[in-house]
C-alpha cells in the first residue's frame, strides 16, 4: 500500500458557483453525481473516517436537486477499479485517483476552467496547480496534499548532543553520533516499494537534480549519480541507514520512528498526530541541500477529475465548488492532517493559531516539486524506480547503472 495509507482527508479552496456549463437540470429533476473515492485501513496516525458523509449532506441540502452517489473502494484497489470502468464505459462523474494523464490526454476530462469560475482555479497554489496539469491545462484536482519535513527524535538528539542538520555534511554527522548512542536506525532510508520514488526525489532534488528535464525524463545525470553514490557510501555503506534500507516502507519507518528505533527520517504532518498522541518528543526542520541551506520540498497529492462521459459537467462543478469551499476547508482541512491546496485556505489556516504545527509545511508548499505525473508513462516508470532505485546505494551498487536503466524504460514507455 502506497504513501496515502498514512494520509488523511483534506480540502481547501475558495467557494463558487461553476460557470459555464449546462449539464445540470434546473427545473426540479434531480441529477445524481457518480462519486468513486478511496477506503483506508488504519494505519500511523489514524483512521481517515468517513468525512465524506457530513460533506455530501451539506451538499446535498444546499443543492436539493444534485444527489451523490458515493462509492468507495479500497486504496489500493483504486487505480484499477477506475481503469476498468472507463475502459468499459462506466466512468464516474468525479473520481480520486494517483493517475490522471492518460484520461485527460484521452479527451475524457474536464478542465478545471470548465468546472470552476476564474477566481477559484486562479486560487490553487500554483506548484499544485502546475502539477495537475497536462500541456499546460489543469485536469487533476489537487486531493489529499502534503510536502514532507525531516523529523528527528528531539530525545536521542539531546543524548547525543546534535543539533538538527542543514547540510548533508551535518546530517552525516548527526547520524554517526546517532549509531555511537546505539540506535538501530540513525537515518531512516525509506527505499522499499510503498514510497521509494518519494524519498529518492527528497534527495536529487537537494543536490539539484529530479527525474525528468524541461521535456521529459533525464535520470542518468551526473548530479543524481552523485547523489545516490553519496548515500550509497556516505549512509549505507557506513551502517547509519539500518540493515535494510532497499526493504524499508514508508509505514513501517513510521512506526520504527516511534519506537526510538530510528532516529530522523523524512516524514508528513500526519505523523505528527501519532507523536502527540503518545507526547512522542519529535521536532522537524526543512530537509537539507547538500551544501546547505533548506532544500525544495517534494510535493505530494492524490487528484479528484471530473470526467465527460455522463454529461454532469455543470453538477460536478458545483459539487467541487462545494468541496474547496472556506467552511469545507474548516471543517476537512489542516485539523485532519492535509494541507490545504489555494493561497485562500492556506493563509486562513496559517492565521489560526490552531493549526499552529501545520504552519511549516504549509509554508513551503509554493516551492514544492514534483514527480512527472502528467506524463502518461509515471505509472510504468515509477514501478521501476520502486524496483530498481535500492539497488543504486546497497554494496556494490552502481548508480550511474541502474540511473541508465531507468532511463531505458521510461523511453520505452513513452514510445
Amino acid at each position: 500500500m502506497r504513501r496515502r495509507q498514512f494520509l488523511l482527508h483534506t480540502a481547501g479552496l475558495t467557494g463558487a458557483s461553476a460557470l459555464g456549463l449546462t449539464a445540470c437540470s434546473s427545473d426540479g429533476d434531480t441529477t445524481t453525481l457518480k462519486l468513486l473515492a478511496a477506503s483506508y485501513d488504519e494505519s500511523v496516525g489514524s483512521s481517515i473516517g468517513d468525512q465524506w458523509k457530513g460533506l455530501i449532506a451539506s451538499f446535498e441540502k444546499a443543492h436539493p436537486t444534485i444527489k451523490i452517489d458515493l462509492e468507495r473502494v479500497p486504496f489500493n484497489k483504486l487505480d484499477r477499479t477506475l481503469a476498468r470502468r472507463v475502459k468499459d464505459g462506466r466512468a464516474p462523474d468525479i473520481a480520486q485517483s494517483n493517475v490522471f494523464a492518460p484520461y485527460a490526454e484521452d479527451g475524457k476530462l474536464y478542465s478545471a476552467s470548465d468546472l470552476f469560475e476564474i477566481r477559484t482555479e486562479a486560487d490553487f497554489t500554483r506548484s499544485y496547480a502546475e502539477a495537475g496539469s497536462v500541456k499546460h491545462i489543469q485536469y487533476g484536482i489537487p486531493f489529499l496534499a502534503s510536502t514532507p519535513r525531516l523529523f528527528y527524535n528531539k530525545a536521542l538528539f539531546k543524548q547525543a548532543r546534535i543539533t538538527a542538520p542543514t547540510s548533508w555534511d551535518e546530517l552525516a554527522a548527526a547520524a554517526q553520533a546517532l549509531k555511537t548512542l546505539g540506535v538501530k536506525t540513525p537515518y531512516g532510508l525509506q527505499l522499499g516499494p510503498e514510497a521509494a520514488e518519494d524519498e529518492v526525489l527528497s534527495w536529487l532534488l537537494a543536490d539539484d537534480g529530479g527525474y525528468a528535464g524541461l521535456t521529459s525524463y533525464d535520470f542518468n545525470t551526473a548530479g543524481n549519480v552523485r547523489t545516490l553514490a553519496w548515500l550509497r557510501d556516505e549512509l549505507v555503506g557506513k551502517g547509519l541507514a539500518g540493515a535494510n534500507p532497499a526493504g524499508l516502507n514508508r509505514t513501517d519507518a513510521y512506526a520504527q520512528f516511534m519506537k526510538g528505533r530510528i532516529g530522523m527520517l523524512v516524514a508528513h504532518p500526519v505523523l505528527m498526530g501519532a507523536a502527540d498522541k503518545y507526547r512522542f518528543p519529535y521536532a522537524h526542520t526543512a530537509f537539507p541541500r547538500r551544501q546547505g541551506g533548506a532544500a525544495a520540498p517534494v510535493g505530494l497529492s492524490d487528484w479528484l477529475m471530473a470526467f465527460r462521459q455522463n454529461g454532469n459537467g455543470e453538477a460536478s462543478g458545483r459539487f467541487l465548488s462545494h468541496l474547496y469551499g472556506r467552511k469545507s476547508a474548516k471543517a476537512y482541512g489542516g485539523g485532519q492532517a492535509a494541507l490545504p491546496v489555494t493561497s485562500s485556505a492556506s493563509a486562513a489556516l496559517r492565521a489560526d493559531p490552531a493549526q499552529r504545527p501545520l504552519w511549516k509545511f504549509i509554508d513551503q508548499m509554493p516551492q514544492a516539486q514534483f514527480q512527472p505525473g502528467n506524463l502518461r508513462s509515471w505509472p510504468t516508470v515509477r514501478a521501476a524506480i520502486r524496483k530498481e532505485i535500492g539497488a543504486a546505494v546497497m554494496k556494490g551498487g552502481s548508480p550511474e547503472g541502474v540511473l541508465e536503466s531507468l532511463d531505458t524504460t521510461a523511453t520505452q514507455a513513452e514510445l
